[in-house]
């Protein structure tokens, strides 16, 4: 098979949560750890970082990352979804993995992933922790797919384990509070492994707390350990002051990601990379981080988080997709169109709590409703139908490029154009 083959078996025999939802989810540990004793399991060959967690969980992934290349260890990193190309949930020092060992890996496993009923996301997985053994992989960081406890990925023993924050999403699959949820998430703690809380909350912080201690380690609380004071826009990057509470050291450096909300994600991978280097085998120097931290988004190539598309009219994108998500993108919505009228073009998947998101969206916006090319995706036509009821002005448009050429069209040069609400929707646009 050449790699569009390889691509259409993954995608056509093997279901996507992605793409279908919650009828793609095949939840437990036995198929993945079966499939990588058949590999003879590669994920052991390297140091891993684990990352769950409701928002966020992308770009602390992405940060750490450039933090630990710049800091000299060859890097592997798994996210998802991807935005374009398959390949982006899987790269070694920012560089994507080729599309020929994709190929290979298919070609030579084929008969077993079909014969273990592998998922998708199982399937993607273990690829990656065999590209990343077979690369020579220092250290990787792996993203949760959904929840943890259950998530293909939590075959790991990692040195640290993190989660970003708890937000209700998917709660079909992982509970309907915030308890439930984290429950979930709290099952990648492992026995005195290090575990980081980017976000503290007192709805979860017992459930933390509790297995925390079964497993015989702690919770180390992100906003406890730095505190953030000093944060401006510097054009197409933001600079952070930071201060570690334990000793009063300052910390100054730029983020060439955008978005208010970065200041929790930087919270959560300065305290995972610090934790890193005063209790791991790794070492991570200032400079390291300053300038990890300055070329993060660069050298992962992470792309649609609060990013700037054109000016004159102001064009932003943000692939934040729940309530818990989209309640800071909403938040510095409000600010960031003073002087204009601010235009939105959004669409959302079909799964998500529609109304509990309707009701977080700026109230003086239009908004042009739309539909991303996903099975998963909300019809425009109920969408603008709920968005009225909700008291959102605005008018339903059929496709993604349809909307925003019309944004483009009623946007004068003094206004903002925001494109986000699902993942889908920016991955048409950018």
């Amino acid at each position: 098979m050449n790699y569009s083959q390889t691509l259409e078996f993954l995608f056509s025999s093997m279901p996507t949560f992605q793409e279908k939802g919650v009828t793609a989810y095949k939840p437990g540990l036995e198929r993945i750890a079966a499939f990588c004793r058949h590999l003879g399991n590669p994920q052991r060959n390297y140091f891993t970082i684990h990352v769950a967690g409701t928002n966020g969980k992308g770009s602390v992934s992405h940060i750490i990352a450039a933090v630990l290349q710049q800091a000299g260890y060859r890097t592997g990193l798994f996210t998802s979804p991807h935005l374009h190309d398959f390949r982006e949930r899987i790269r070694v020092d920012g560089e994507m993995i080729p599309k020929q060992k994709v190929v290979n890996f298919v070609d030579k496993h084929r008969d077993k992933m079909t014969e273990l009923g592998l998922s998708f996301f199982e399937m993607t997985a273990a690829l990656a922790f065999d590209y990343f053994a077979q690369s020579d992989v220092e250290v990787a960081v792996i993203e949760t797919g959904l929840g943890g406890r259950l998530d293909a990925t939590n075959i790991l023993l990692p040195i640290v384990s993190v989660v970003t924050n708890v937000g209700l999403e998917h709660t079909a699959l992982l509970g309907d509070t915030l308890a439930k949820i984290a429950a979930e998430k709290a099952g990648i703690i492992k026995k005195s492994i290090p575990f980081v809380l980017g976000e503290a909350n007192a709805a979860y912080d017992a459930v933390f707390e509790q297995v925390a201690a079964a497993n015989k380690t702690r919770v180390v609380y992100a906003e406890r350990e730095f505190a953030c004071e000093g944060h401006e826009l510097c054009g197409d990057r933001q600079h952070f002051r930071m201060v570690r509470r334990r000793d009063g050291h300052v910390l100054d450096f730029d983020l060439d990601l955008l978005g208010e909300y970065q200041c929790r994600n930087v919270l959560t991978a300065l305290a995972t990379l610090d934790l890193l280097h005063e209790q791991t085998p790794l070492t991570i120097s200032r400079r390291a981080f300053v300038d990890g931290a300055a070329s993060a988004a660069r050298t992962t190539a992470l792309q649609g988080r609060w990013q700037s598309l054109g000016e004159r009219p102001k064009v932003l994108c943000d692939t934040g997709h729940n309530a818990h998500g989209l309640a800071y993108v909403a938040e510095q919505l409000r600010r960031s169109h003073e002087g204009g009228r601010l235009y939105c073009v959004v669409g959302f998947s079909g799964d998500k709590d529609i109304d509990a998101i309707l009701a977080l969206l700026p109230r003086d916006a239009y908004y042009l409703f739309t539909q991303a090319a996903s099975e998963r995706a909300l019809p425009v036509s109920e969408l603008a139908a709920r968005a009225a009821a909700a008291g959102l002005d605005g008018e339903a448009v059929a496709t993604v490029p349809e909307a925003v050429t019309r944004a483009k069209a009623l946007a004068a040069p003094a206004d903002t154009i925001f494109i986000g609400g699902s993942t889908f929707v920016v991955a048409e646009v950018l």
